[in-house]
């Protein structure tokens, strides 16, 4: 069997939204429409849960199921509020009617402290802000009041510290808009904690001081785009905050801008991503508060950051169930990758992208032609200050470079979400499947260290305050510290490509270590079959080009994902091979390998590591002509980093 024939033989239809254009509005509202039928199939009698799987989550199958029914509201709300139709709407009005109802059996429970039902509460309150002509006004006096009671039960409950106040904000705003009771003092307060987040030049943390985090949630997933939701539905009653929060949105998208390749693809990072395209929702939320951006971000660069990710997930055919729904996981169904908050409605938080559909065909983010990417032709190699990253955009490759963010509490997998050297977006990172062994572990894009003969490895989580950003020859290096042990530690200096050598970004690592130790540096990982039958990759073979090849101080393996090598550039020697990565450990490549680098320290070692990453994606034109060369010209270290490998520079 080819690799072709197995990939045209499918368990189930594709989805419609596999098989959607996403040029149109008209398109976008066929692909809500294909996304919503479904659910109905989920629905609990009085329709106010909707159980889309099986597995558990942190909180209870209640919360879970209200999930089901609240996140699609993301998406059905702008439609409605746009003047489309849905035809199942009326389930969706009848299930907040049931779930709000404390004589209903389908009551989902006033809040209590710390509540999951808090978060859904978020799109309800927004469904009622835009779409109260289906959500509201048909209703009963008692059941308007059933609804204000059940949002204002968390008025006086204790929340997370987090971009959850924003929740709050919005149950709040939703009731506001309608004439019920509401709390004013609670929303003001809310906001005003959450205004404690902001860190300059547009970025919030997603909490108070004390640890970075600064990833998609910052952005996308909730607190830019809420900002830009409630600057335009509290514009006549709060227009200073408003204005405030549109210029943040300015200076911020032309950094987020970055995260975005000219192909459509985000750059993988972070928490959540089993959220798949609310990655690019703030696009949609500038939309739909009307907030024209600085130059080059023109309507056209915005509508086609937009477009092009939605496009781009339609290739990933392998996101649904066979019932249509959704499943845990990014490009295929993967629980390694989760969270314990993703319940099985979890991944429908994607609705947030759709908010572009609140307007009408006339606005200029749907009149203006799609423009491309405005950074595809160019060089780019950024320095954020506040998220702690350096963009870059090199050799057809879009990456950052990362080093300084943690989750506030121990998120499970998160040193490869936020701990990783670089992070791309055609290349996604990886999560570990197990706790023993190399293959689980898998250090991709990762320095990992053993005292165990391999058996356990630690690699870095970071920490707030171990990293900074320096200026060597005008050219931005990111410098962090890990600690695995008392008696380890480890230096890493992160440096861009250079122009010579623009499809290699270089790491060095200083290892101080008082114990013996195994280490294990990974490059990205790829896709690890063959293309003609869909067999593990052997031996490199360049005709193809198709392969791995590994020696004393380098590996390569090229493979329909493009080509990605790590060497060793300074005058000592580290063993290459091809790590076997374990299966689905990769968000995107469901078999993967990883181009890994090895070598054995002893106690009492000051090791230093010049490691050279090699990536081309195959994404590039002519990628499968030109790997070859750009493998073979390795990188140059600068002479700053050489003074300090030979101890003449501290």
């Amino acid at each position: 069997m080819t690799a072709a024939t197995a990939n045209a033989n499918r368990a189930f239809p594709l989805h419609p939204f596999s098989t959607n254009p996403f040029l149109t509005r008209d398109d976008v509202v066929a692909a809500v429409t294909s996304l919503l039928d479904p659910l109905a199939g989920g629905d609990s009698p009085l329709h106010s849960m909707v159980k889309v799987g099986c597995t558990g989550t942190r909180f209870d199958e209640t919360a879970a199921q209200v999930e089901g029914y609240a996140r699609p509201l993301w998406g059905l709300a702008p439609l409605l509020a746009g003047g489309s139709k849905y035809g199942g709407t009326e389930r969706f009005v009848q299930g907040l009617v049931a779930g709000t109802d404390p004589e209903s059996e389908e009551f989902w429970g006033y809040m209590e402290d710390q509540d999951q039902r808090m978060v859904e509460a978020c799109p309800i309150g927004y469904t009622l802000a835009i779409a109260h002509q289906d959500f509201w006004d048909p209703l009963t006096d008692k059941q308007k009041k059933n609804i204000e009671t059940w949002l204002g039960s968390m008025n006086d409950k204790d929340m997370p510290n987090t971009n959850w106040l924003w929740f709050r904000v919005f149950a709040n705003l939703g009731l506001s808009k309608n004439g019920a009771q509401w709390s004013k003092s609670r929303l003001e307060a809310d906001i005003k904690q959450l205004n404690s987040f902001y860190r300059g030049d547009g970025w919030s943390n997603d909490g108070p001081e004390g640890y970075r985090q600064m990833d998609y949630y910052s952005g996308s997933f909730a607190i830019h785009y809420l900002q830009l939701l409630y600057a335009k539905l509290a514009a006549d009653t709060d227009p200073e905050q408003a204005e405030e929060y549109k210029n943040r949105a300015r200076m911020y998208s032309l950094d987020f801008c970055h995260y975005f390749d000219p192909e459509g693809r985000a750059i993988t990072f972070g928490r959540s991503l089993t959220y798949r395209w609310a990655m690019v929702a703030f696009w949609g939320s500038v939309a739909f508060a009307d907030v024209e951006l600085p130059a080059p971000l023109s309507w056209g660069v915005v509508k086609g950051i937009w477009l092009r990710n939605l496009r781009w997930w339609t290739t990933q055919k392998d996101i649904f169930q066979s019932n249509g729904m959704l499943s845990i996981g990014y490009s295929y169904p993967n629980t390694y990758l989760a969270e314990n908050y993703n319940s099985p409605g979890s991944p429908y938080w994607c609705m947030l992208a759709f908010a572009p559909l609140a307007l009408p065909e006339s606005h200029p983010f749907w009149s203006s032609k799609e423009e491309p990417h405005p950074f595809a032709e160019q060089r780019i190699c950024k320095p954020l200050p506040h998220p702690r990253h350096i963009v870059v955009r090199s050799g057809g490759h879009s990456f950052l470079l990362s080093s300084g963010q943690s989750c506030h509490y121990p998120l499970k997998a998160t040193q490869a979400k936020y701990g990783k050297f670089a992070y791309s977006s055609a290349f996604a990172y990886s999560v570990p499947t197990g706790s023993y062994t190399l293959e689980q572990y898998v250090p991709e894009s990762s320095l990992a260290l053993s005292d165990d003969e391999g058996e356990i490895w630690k690699m870095r989580r970071a920490h707030n305050g171990d990293s900074e950003i320096e200026n060597h020859d005008g050219v931005p290096v990111l410098v962090s510290s890990m600690k695995p042990w008392k008696d380890v530690d480890v230096l890493t200096y992160l440096i861009p490509p250079a122009e010579e050598t623009p499809n290699w970004h270089i790491r060095v690592h200083r290892i101080r270590t008082a114990r013996d130790l195994m280490t294990a540096e990974g490059a990205f990982a790829v896709h690890g079959c063959r293309e003609s039958d869909g067999k593990m990759l052997g031996e490199l073979d360049e005709s193809i080009p198709e392969g791995g090849k590994a020696d004393s101080s380098s590996v390569i393996v090229v493979s329909r994902s493009g080509a990605v090598g790590i060497a060793e550039l300074n005058i000592g020697e580290r063993t290459g091979s091809v790590l076997l990565a374990d299966a689905n450990s990769n968000l995107v490549e469901a078999r993967s390998l990883l181009p890994t680098l090895h070598e054995d320290l002893v106690a009492g070692d000051v090791a230093w590591f010049a490691t050279g990453v090699y990536a081309l994606p195959a994404s590039v034109e002519g990628w499968k002509e030109q790997w070859k060369a750009g493998w073979e010209k390795k990188p140059t270290l600068p002479r700053w980093i050489i003074d300090k490998i030979s101890g003449r520079w501290d």
